[in-house]
């Protein structure tokens, strides 16, 4: 029976079926990220046609979640074929963003709780994503340039 652990003298490869899985896994999450930050976005607009109060944060705000999530989508497909500098990029982006969401919502009064809840489910979802795209297996894809 063949094992499919890798021995440290095997290198990973980008075109591994385990490799594009994890690939597949992470491009999932990082699209739940931009599907919740997509449906905070909307309840913002629903909310501000029904007449409740909507201020320029709470719009700006998701509205730059849902950007991150668009670039973060972008640069992992771009991974996913082999582009190192999107890699790199995607592991930070991916470890950032929960922690700049999280933090800024705590700030008492800058935003109502139902917000922050809906933010923090965004949260969530790219932080799934930073642990895959920070595991040994890509991160074996991509090895440190000397």
């Amino acid at each position: 029976m063949e094992t499919t652990r890798r021995t440290t003298d095997e290198p990973a490869r980008l075109g591994d079926p385990q490799t594009q899985r994890t690939f597949g896994r992470a491009k999932f999450l990082v699209a739940a990220y931009g599907a919740l930050s997509a449906a905070v976005l909307a309840a913002v607009a629903v909310r501000a046609l029904t007449g409740h109060p909507v201020t320029s944060f709470l719009w700006g705000r998701s509205a730059g979640v849902l950007a991150s999530a668009a670039v973060t989508y972008w640069l992992t497909v771009l991974a996913a074929r082999g582009a190192r500098w999107a890699f790199l990029r995607v592991r930070l982006v991916s470890v950032v963003m929960p922690v700049a969401i999280v933090g800024v919502d705590l700030i008492p009064g800058v935003c109502p709780a139902w917000f922050a809840l809906a933010q923090a489910t965004c949260a969530l979802a790219v932080g799934a994503a930073a642990c895959v795209v920070n595991g040994p297996l890509l991160r074996a894809v991509f090895p440190r340039e000397r």
